[in-house]
């Protein structure tokens, strides 16, 4: 069976507030994990976009283009969200 083990306490914990939850690090975790999954969907689309190019199928390159757009646009949405989290969290510790 596998049992996650227990992390014992890192310099970064010692910046963990009283206030903050882990729902608010959960939070924040799946905001970066899904920008991230999502550039990284772009990326593989921009370079089918490049191959289509090299072979002279613009309409496949297009295609691809528009397909990394939309997934950079959906990564910015998830930014978005996670730099309005981190304001907010800020905001609770009186960050100057």
């Amino acid at each position: 069976m596998n049992q996650k083990k227990e992390k014992s306490p890192s310099a970064a914990d010692a910046n963990i507030q009283p206030n903050d939850s882990a729902a608010d690090y959960k939070k924040t975790i799946d905001n970066h994990q899904q920008a991230a999954a999502h550039h990284t969907e772009a990326a593989k689309h921009h370079l089918e976009a490049v191959k289509a190019y090299t072979e002279g199928n613009v309409e496949k390159a297009s295609h691809s283009a528009m397909l990394a757009w939309g997934h950079h646009a959906i990564a910015g949405e998830f930014i978005n969200d996670d730099a309005k989290h981190h304001a907010q969290m800020l905001k609770r510790t009186n960050y100057q």
